[in-house]
């Protein structure tokens, strides 16, 4: 067979918001466990280790995500890696089913009105990403997609006329 596979891994920028979120989850288990010790003893202790292995476990590997691309033929699929550890399929489409495929800001693409967006890029403004207008359950959706330049050559095989590099 001649399967043309290809995979791509995008590290997301930190948010701004990121720190101060590690900042405040901290600074609330801190005051749990000293605030609580005059009023409830111990209990506000165990409570303060309940939090941090919640935080621990959902909170903090949120914060660090990168995109995986996975290009097999014509389907695309994008997975979500939290932490470096534990992976979550985002979504999956068929690129043939597009109906364009242009970068983000370019004039082509202004007479399409997606119903929802997706945003699966690495936050960089100088990163040169795509956007791809597809149909997924009734809906027109727009997937924001950072492919390098061995990516963007085998979407293109498959999508021909339908991709726009401006």
């Amino acid at each position: 067979m001649n399967d043309a596979l290809y995979e791509q891994l995008v590290p997301c920028r930190p948010k701004a918001y990121d720190l101060p979120v590690r900042i405040l989850v901290i600074v609330l288990i801190v005051a749990v466990a000293l605030l609580g010790m005059p009023l409830i003893g111990f209990l506000s202790f165990m409570i303060a280790v309940i939090l941090a292995v919640i935080a621990y476990y959902f909170v903090f590997p949120k914060l660090n995500v990168e995109y995986e691309y996975i290009i097999l033929n014509h389907d695309l699929q994008i997975d979500a890696i939290y932490n470096k550890a534990k992976r979550k399929r985002m979504q999956s489409f068929d690129i043939q089913a597009a109906e364009i495929i242009a970068p983000k800001g370019s004039p082509r693409l202004n007479s399409f009105r997606p119903d929802k967006i997706f945003d699966y890029t690495s936050g960089n403004p100088s990163a040169k990403a795509y956007a791809v207008m597809l149909p997924i359950d009734q809906k027109n959706v727009c997937v924001f997609i950072e492919p390098d330049e061995k990516m963007v050559d085998h979407m293109k095989q498959w999508m021909g006329m339908k991709m726009y590099q401006d």
